[in-house]
């Protein structure tokens, strides 16, 4: 009795120690039904662990609110098991254990993820968990909410868009972090699961998504594990294969790793390095790909290990070490040159460095040899856990500048590398939102990019007829800026057009470009149609539609650009009546200030007299025409003023006469597209007696003095040509004339072109 009086009243040391723990925990278990037998056993084993990663960096008191806080969910039945039937506790109590372990973070994050599932079900609020654990943790909470409520609007996760939205949605690196943490963990319980359709979507999600980002984060260890899985989940066939196959060869193959090993050993110790070797097997899923690639069987896979060779260097001793090392290797076995990676001279992206070489072991086999130090291999197996601990990280972009950040708060901050992570921000993707479709496809923009952008970002049709959206449910303007993460349904209506306003709208160069083109093509047809409607106006009062005359007239009235006039007409601030007014008084003005020859009738010099010769004899000059039309008066026309030698056809105008165009004529191919019925044929006969025609010349060269003598000069001495006016302009050492000459035949006018070429400083004769 006494015996048991002492025991009682003097509990043993180890006694002591663990009665604080159940203590802390006992509330939790009381619960049964929420907790079976061996689940029990599992929390006190993880608790210990915890404890033993985390704590001291745990404050006083966060043990006793935390399990406070999971007692009142499990009493609330506010927090379930999953799909597979896991206990929600114990599985981030897992995951909390491969956070502080493999990853290296500590409080802030473990009580996060502890307490993110009590806050999502409505237990305590997020103001809560700041006031009693810190604003880290509630920043932490809040972007795990974050990212899994963008699983709810079902998009495509295995886009890198997608990634790229994790990223930024969770703010806090350390929420990324915890997520490729908890997938781990859950591949790893799942193995006996039964629902075999959700366990193959999770090991799916796990290889296009958390791998490849726990691979851009450096967590090779993580990454390799949830490839390796997802492969067994979703290709058991496969995954065993290959396992069977590497444990059958696996005595060989550590026997040649031995061998291998030996001699390099040796040399090393003599030259004094301080160093251990080890052989690494690569993952299955690194195996299959490579059989994938190579279209190669098992036995076809040659590089199926690495050796690695891991020096205890001084920082400052490093590069030169593993030189040494690199030399001692490459003298033993002959190296592969093109096989040769230096990432030591220039690390990755994400601060990976080594130096890789595959040289020609034993028996005529290729074996790839990693040199680095206990340091890199720190960093290149635990990643930005490593990071935290070691300085001197180089980067280049993206996510490089985010590690370079890193490494410079480290280096710039008076407290811990983990203190600083604690309030590390992740702004990778500052200047990027995305946001996603009602079907759940996801779209990368620029940040400040509006409804109107986003439109014309999936299709220029649907941006010409956007109306507005509805941003999350809600209608929105065209104008109203979108965050990632939102839900955008385009509203369109066909009666919708782009405006000049829209530019201004609009920050994106795909959409300003898209809107420009619309606006161009939208005015391109309304002068279309407003040419159209003038040109039938004409018709209808039986006018003739002179396209040289109408040039003049749009000059009179002040358009500098032909697609201005046609816009006014279009907007109906021009009235198409009073232009064609205006048109006849400048025809009629015209007509009495200029000399408009009349020519003689037609008649009798038509193509039915085949008796007529080619060279007539008659004392004035000839124009056949159209055996088909008698008794009508023809004019030159004034758009291209053709003279005798040009070829030339008629055209039947609506007042009954004849206008006689050169084949070259500007307006010729238009005639001949719209007009084809109204076309005659036309030529020239007999020979010129004299009759002289205006004809028009542009002349382009330098500035020199005389030059404008010279020219009118050679015009004055050539017989039968009269000049009848002349108009310079100069411009920056240039000039540009026009000289309207009378002239006879065409071979005459050739004849001035090519002497007016020879004037010095004369750089282009043309015709008009």
């Amino acid at each position: 009795m006494p015996k048991n009086t002492k025991k009682a009243e003097v509990p043993s040391r180890k006694r002591r120690k663990k009665l604080p723990l159940q203590q802390k925990i006992r509330t939790i278990m009381e619960t049964d039904e929420f907790f079976t037998t061996g689940e029990k056993r599992l929390l006190f084993v993880l608790y210990r662990k915890l404890l033993q990663l985390s704590g001291e960096t745990l404050h006083k008191g966060d043990c006793k609110k935390l399990k406070t806080h999971l007692v009142n969910s499990i009493r609330n039945n506010r927090i379930q098991r999953d799909i597979f039937g896991l206990n929600p506790v114990i599985k981030d109590m897992q995951t909390a254990v491969i956070v502080a372990e493999e990853i290296g973070m500590k409080r802030a994050s473990i009580l996060g993820l502890m307490l993110h599932d009590s806050v999502r079900c409505g237990t305590c609020t997020s103001e809560e968990v700041e006031r009693n654990y810190g604003e880290d943790v509630a920043g932490i909470i809040r972007g795990l909410i974050r990212v899994n409520e963008l699983y709810s609007k079902s998009p495509t996760i295995e886009s890198e868009n997608f990634r790229n939205l994790l990223l930024s949605f969770a703010e806090d690196m350390r929420v990324i972090l915890i997520m490729i943490a908890d997938r781990v963990n859950i591949m790893r319980q799942i193995k006996d699961c039964e629902h075999d359709e959700a366990r193959k979507q999770v090991a799916n999600e796990a290889a296009y998504l958390y791998a490849p980002l726990a691979h851009k984060l450096g967590l090779y260890k993580l990454k390799s594990e949830l490839e390796d899985l997802s492969l067994k989940y979703t290709e058991k066939d496969v995954y065993y294969h290959i396992k069977e196959k590497l444990n059958a060869t696996k005595a060989s193959r550590d026997k040649y790793i031995a061998a291998f090993i030996a001699p390099v050993q040796k040399k090393l110790e003599d030259a004094g390095l301080h160093f251990h070797i080890k052989g690494r097997t690569k993952s299955i899923h690194s195996i299959y790909q490579k059989m994938k690639k190579q279209k190669c069987p098992f036995e076809g896979v040659y590089d199926l290990f690495a050796i690695r060779v891991i020096l205890d260097s001084k920082v400052e001793k490093e590069k030169l070490e593993c030189w040494q090392a690199y030399s001692i290797v490459t003298d033993m076995y002959q190296p592969n040159p093109k096989r040769l990676r230096d990432w030591l001279s220039v690390p990755k992206s994400n601060g990976y460095e080594s130096l890789h070489i595959t040289v020609m072991g034993p028996e005529g086999k290729w074996v790839e040899v990693q040199i680095r130090t206990e340091r890199m291999d720190e960093i290149a197996e635990r990643g930005l856990a490593a990071h935290w601990r070691y300085k001197g990280i180089k980067g280049e972009s993206g996510l490089d500048e985010w590690l370079t950040s890193v490494r410079e708060a480290l280096e710039n901050s008076d407290s811990s590398g983990l203190e600083t992570m604690d309030q590390f921000k992740l702004d990778l993707y500052e200047d990027e939102v995305f946001v996603f479709t009602p079907k759940g496809d996801l779209f990368k923009l620029g940040k400040g990019s509006t409804v109107l952008d986003f439109a014309f970002h999936i299709h220029s049709k649907l941006g010409c007829k956007c109306i507005g959206a509805k941003v999350n449910g809600r209608n929105a303007q065209l104008k109203q800026i979108l965050n990632s993460g939102d839900q955008v349904e385009i509203m369109t209506s066909n009666t919708q057009t782009p405006k000049q306003g829209w530019l201004n709208i609009v920050t994106t160069s795909k959409a300003r470009t898209k809107i420009r083109q619309a606006l161009k093509e939208m005015a391109a047809r309304q002068h279309a149609f407003a040419k159209e409607t003038l040109e039938r106006k004409f018709k209808n009062r039986k006018i003739e539609y002179d396209e040289g005359t109408m040039m003049r007239l749009i000059k009179r009235l002040g358009f500098k650009v032909v697609t201005d006039f046609y816009q006014s007409i279009a907007d109906e601030t021009l009235d198409v009546n009073d232009i064609i007014d205006k048109y006849l008084e400048l025809q009629k003005r015209e007509n009495d200030t200029h000399d408009d020859i009349v020519y003689r009738s037609a008649e009798g010099y038509n193509l039915q007299a085949a008796t007529l010769p080619e060279e007539t004899t008659a004392k004035e000059d000839v124009l056949v025409i159209d055996q088909n039309l008698k008794g009508l008066d023809f004019k030159l026309a004034r758009c291209c003023n053709p003279i005798y030698g040009d070829e030339v056809f008629g055209f039947v105008t609506v007042s009954g006469g004849i206008k006689i165009h050169r084949c070259d004529c500007p307006n010729a191919s238009d005639l001949r597209e719209r007009f084809g019925y109204r076309i005659v044929k036309a030529r020239w006969a007999g020979k010129s007696q004299g009759t002289q025609y205006p004809i028009t010349l542009r002349v382009v060269g330098h500035d020199d003095i005389g030059i404008v003598t010279n020219i009118t000069s050679i015009i004055s001495k050539e017989t039968g040509i009269t000049l009848r006016s002349i108009g310079i302009d100069s411009h920056d050492g240039l000039f540009s004339g026009t000289l309207t000459v009378m002239v006879g035949d065409t071979g005459r006018l050739e004849a001035l072109i090519k002497k007016l070429r020879t004037i010095k400083g004369v750089k282009q004769v043309s015709r008009n």
